[in-house]
């Protein structure tokens, strides 16, 4: 069994074990190919926030000058963006058309 759906079963496992599988418990530990067209450079309209969704599933974070400030792994399902950071921190956005990310209280836009 390849190790990415070992980890799925062991984590579907525990939860199930305490009556609630969680969808982060759902998602793979390693990187996957996203197939949703918001891939890019999304940015705050004063450039302090940026969002960089990488197309294997991770996003990197800069605020202000601090590059690489967040850093983890996202999936988009439809217009909802979830988030889960490297440190175990979660968040989610929603995606009001094809250039504009509300997000934690900001609005970003697709960087061109």
């Amino acid at each position: 069994m390849p190790r990415k759906h070992a980890i799925l079963i062991t984590a579907a496992l525990a939860g199930a074990a305490l009556g609630t599988v969680k969808a982060e418990d759902k998602m793979t530990i390693t990187t996957e190919r996203q197939t949703h067209p918001y891939v890019g450079m999304w940015v705050t309209d004063d450039n302090r926030v940026r969002h960089e969704l990488l197309p294997d599933g991770r996003y990197d974070e800069a605020r202000g000058t601090r590059e690489n400030a967040y850093q983890g792994r996202y999936v988009v399902s439809g217009n909802h963006i979830d988030y889960w950071d490297d440190t175990g921190f979660t968040a989610d956005g929603e995606f009001v058309d094809d250039n504009t990310l509300h997000h934690g209280g900001m609005i970003l836009r697709r960087k061109r």
